[in-house]
Order: structure tokens, then sequence, then C-alpha cells
């Protein structure tokens, strides 16, 4: 584990702002009511000392208030479940943990390489980057995956009291990190899925979320409804 100290006594999380993978961790911690402080991570500089700390180079990494480093949102989520269970996320029986966990992977992977990658990625990261400019092809790309998997989420809000089953999981906020990322770029039309947009607009009332509703990015500015609880 990393020799790196950069901050005793406080919990890191480095993030960046429009990362839905950090945003994912950033409200897991906010449910569990554990403080935290942002750290912006430029991960394009592959920075020596965050190299140590995570030899991937991507965000989020968590760092503990003791210097221990947990990298990867999936494995920080899995860490805050064993090491502070008292509000647990991931479902209440056997099935709905396997269902939380599944849903968790479909976000972060297909999900992500189906429309995360081809709209933040190509509006966000590479602007952020200076990678030059969206390459249209990929963002045609994801708008229409958009609109069917919005078809999938919408059933699952229909069928279900939360996404993975019973009680509100963390497949719940992998799903809403995707989509508040996308929502920020301006880039969903709630109208295509309503019942998505009802789920939705549960989980952007939680106190948890409000800190990502006060996002900005410099140059980027977010759709009037992006920080509207009533949307």
């Amino acid at each position: 584990m990393a020799e790196v100290c950069y901050h005793r006594g406080m919990r890191l999380l480095f993030h960046l702002p429009l990362s839905p993978y950090s945003r994912k961790v950033r409200l897991v911690l906010a449910e569990k009511r554990l403080s935290f402080e942002l750290r912006l991570e430029k991960v394009w500089e592959r920075r020596s000392e965050y190299l140590a700390l995570n030899p991937a180079g991507t965000v989020p990494t968590l760092l503990e208030d003791n210097d221990f480093a947990i990298p990867d949102s999936m494995v920080i989520c899995e860490y805050l479940e064993e090491a502070y269970p008292d509000m647990p996320l991931l479902g209440n029986t056997l099935g709905e943990r396997v269902e939380v966990r599944r849903l968790m992977a479909w976000f972060d992977g297909t999900f992500a390489h189906d429309v995360t990658r081809n709209v933040q990625g190509e509006k966000y990261i590479k602007r952020i980057s200076g990678q030059g400019q969206p390459n249209a092809s990929a963002l045609r790309a994801g708008y229409a995956n958009l609109r069917e998997h919005l078809r999938y989420i919408g059933w699952l809000a229909e069928t279900r009291k939360w996404l993975g089953g019973s009680s509100i999981s963390l497949a719940d906020f992998a799903a809403a990190a995707h989509l508040s990322v996308l929502d920020f770029l301006g880039d969903l039309d709630w109208s295509l899925s309503p019942p998505t947009r009802e789920w939705y607009a549960r989980i952007k009332s939680r106190p948890s979320f409000r800190p990502l509703l006060t996002d900005r990015v410099l140059g980027m500015i977010p759709p009037a409804h992006y920080a509207d609880l009533d949307f």
C-alpha cells in the first residue's frame, strides 16, 4: 500500500465532478453519513503520487483517514459495505444482493460503454483533457443507445419499489450517477421514459444527492431543471 500521506485525519475522495464512478461513491458515502473531502484529480496528468495510490490512474480513489487507499468505485462500494454496515445498500436477501451487483455491473459496464463513454467521454473528458472536438458518430451512437436503455430502466422502475428490489441500493446510486452526468450535459429527454423520470426524482430529492446538484464545471452550464428537485 502507498506510503504517500495527503492529509491525515480526513477521509479523501479523489474524483472528477462529472465522473459517474466518482458520483456513485459520493452518494454512497453520504448515504452512510461518512464525512469526506473531495480532491480533484486530473487523471490525464498521470501524477506519480496518485499512481502510487491507484496504479490504474482512474477515479475515484478513496483514501481513509489512516492513509489506507481503496481504488475503483466497485471496490470502494464493497469496502464501504463491509467497513460501515450500519446502512446496508446491497439488498435485503441473497437474491436481491445478486440483482444489485448485476445491475451495478450493467450500469458501470454495458451502459457506460454504450452511452456514457460516447456522450460524457466526447463532450466532457475530451474537453477538459484537451483531446479535441467531440466525435459526431460516437455521440449519435450514444444517444441511440440511451433511448433503448431508458426503456429498460423504466421497466425496472415500474416493476419494483427500487431498481434492485425492495430497498434503495447501490444499483440505484450507480444508475443515478450515470444519468445525473447526462442530465448535467443536457442530453436526457426525460419524456422518453416517465417511470425513469419519477424514480430519478425520488433519488434526486434525497439529502445525499444535493451536493451533486451544486456541481459546476468551468465553461459548462447545466440545464435549468438540473438542480430543480421538482424538475
